[in-house]
């Protein structure tokens, strides 16, 4: 079963090397480059959503799910648009409504940072900056009730852009745990890349359980 890990804007596909190194089966873990799969497209989030539901519908079996931030939401948005083809969904930092004025307030940082600060993010300043706009209406709120897998919530202890939201959304899903990792920022990934392998590793665990002892019903042995 394949395990899809989406970084976060300002991240690079690299910035789950570390996680998946400490993972079970890193064979199976696949990593997405969000920059090159809008390459030759216009920058937009709803382009970026369209070549990632792309990428998973390559997929025949269902994908577990992993993102942070705007990964996070590129997987709640396929989540909620695909039910049947998401066996499992980690949301890491990810808001199902945008928050506006923080978007708004990190647009007017943007434009005061030099180009050359946007290089290694693979974006340039004018596509980082549009990329917002064109999230801040995003609101899954109505529509969560549509995912069916088994989520896990997470969110670094020193991410207070996040936390709270990140425990409502726990709140609002029908089977999701939400946990808080001592020690990380927003980029929970290259904080405390053991931390996170070891906690998405037993949630790996328990929903293999629950497929096995659904199959185990289904076949009608006890």
């Amino acid at each position: 079963m394949k395990k899809v890990f989406v970084h976060g804007l300002g991240q690079v596909s690299d910035s789950w090397k570390k996680v998946i190194s400490f993972m079970e089966e890193p064979d199976q873990c696949v990593c997405t480059d969000l920059v090159l799969m809008l390459q030759g497209k216009e920058v937009s989030y709803q382009n970026l959503y369209e070549a990632f539901a792309d990428f998973c519908d390559e997929n025949e079996e269902p994908l577990d799910l992993c993102g942070l931030s705007l990964g996070g939401v590129l997987c709640l948005n396929y989540a909620v648009e695909h039910p049947e083809k998401v066996r499992s969904l980690v949301l890491i930092a990810a808001q199902y409504k945008m928050p506006k004025k923080l978007l708004q307030f990190q647009n007017i940082l943007f434009r005061l940072m030099p180009e050359s600060m946007f290089q290694q993010m693979g974006f340039g300043k004018k596509e980082f900056i549009k990329l917002c706009k064109t999230m801040m209406n995003l609101d899954f709120g109505d529509s969560l009730e549509k995912i069916i897998c088994p989520v896990m919530v997470l969110c670094g202890e020193r991410d207070r852009a996040n936390k709270k939201e990140s425990a409502k959304l726990a709140d609002l899903l029908r089977d999701a745990e939400f946990e808080v990792i001592d020690g990380a920022g927003h980029e929970v990934n290259i904080d405390t890349p053991d931390k996170l392998a070891k906690i998405l590793g037993n949630f790996y665990g328990r929903v293999n359980g629950q497929r096995m002892r659904s199959i185990t019903v289904r076949s009608g042995f006890r």
